[in-house]
């Protein structure tokens, strides 16, 4: 079944314009299917990592001695450049309270914020480090948003084989519980290992190939354990990727290829020549993107099977 992807709900939840500037820049600052809103997320980009670093190297005291004073003054160019943007972002929604209210808009305030604050508090300085937090909006450039579909697969395929994941942690357990008492009785409490429970401890740090050094077995039979462990552990490591990779094969879905969405159902995925949902089969409206981006659309999708007509 379609996915219905955060533009669609965001044109539902904040209403896009119809008409005018406010619609022009909604589409360049909330789509991406656009040179214009392409070149909009990835100055953005540019603009978050370059705030990110400039706070990470403000933090090293030998650095913010010599340019204490740049770093200043580019944190301001960088707060008035972000808070510029949510005013945009505010001035282009119909409703702009909801995105005020909503995950990304309290970001944006929040990344913002301290800066403002910090000219009044000088000790809320601190808190500039939020705006990390901005990267989780500008994951949909140059289609990333994939990412997040591809999530939600590797979520369903978890959900998918827990039991199955339940059944292998068990017998990691017994496994565990059974070498910690077997280590022991071989090397004992003159060796460091004091208690059953100690030894799991060094079982499970075994298994992992962690290997912290701070139980080491002495005699050679336990040597010899500590081998075989430790090559057990690196089967146990691969097989739940067996195990959630066969759920994942079989809980492939289709990507997204555009945008637009329809207007009934808010279903998004459809291809660039499509003409009717396919989901619900409303008519869709006209797709619109630079021909060099449709060109790279249309390309990937050659293969695939046409859109269904609209139901009768």
């Amino acid at each position: 079944m379609p996915q219905r992807h955060t533009n669609a709900m965001i044109r539902q939840r904040l209403g896009q314009p119809e008409s005018g500037w406010r619609q022009h820049w909604y589409t360049i600052i909330f789509e991406a299917d656009t040179r214009p809103g392409r070149l909009f997320d990835v100055v953005l980009l540019i603009a978050i990592v370059a705030s990110v670093g400039v706070v990470m190297l403000d933090s090293v005291p030998s650095i913010h001695a010599r340019l204490g004073t740049a770093f200043t003054a580019l944190e301001w160019m960088f707060t008035l450049l972000f808070t510029a943007e949510y005013i945009m972002r505010l001035c282009v929604v119909k409703r702009p309270l909801r995105y005020a209210l909503s995950f990304y808009g309290i970001i944006d305030f929040i990344s913002i914020m301290p800066t403002w604050a910090s000219f009044f508090v000088p000790e809320l300085a601190f808190l500039i480090d939020v705006r990390l937090l901005r990267l989780l909006r500008v994951f949909r450039i140059l289609k990333l948003t994939v990412y997040f579909e591809e999530a939600e697969i590797l979520a369903r395929a978890l959900a998918n084989s827990r039991r199955k994941i339940f059944v292998f942690l068990g017998t990691v357990f017994i496994i565990t519980v059974i070498l910690g008492t077997v280590m022991y009785v071989v090397e004992g409490p003159e060796h460091g290992f004091t208690s059953i429970p100690l030894s799991m401890y060094w079982a499970i740090v075994t298994l992992t190939t962690t290997g912290f050094g701070d139980m080491v077995p002495k005699t050679p039979i336990g040597q010899f354990i500590t081998s075989l462990t430790i090559l057990l552990g690196y089967g146990i490591i691969a097989f739940p990727t067996g195990i959630v990779g066969a759920e994942l094969a079989a809980s492939i879905i289709k990507r997204p290829l555009t945008t637009r969405s329809c207007e009934h159902c808010l279903t998004e995925g459809h291809e660039p020549s499509a003409k009717y949902c396919q989901h619900c089969g409303s008519a869709l409206p006209d797709y619109r993107s630079e021909p060099g981006l449709e060109g790279r659309l249309e390309g990937a999708v050659e293969n695939r099977p046409p859109p269904k007509p609209p139901r009768t």
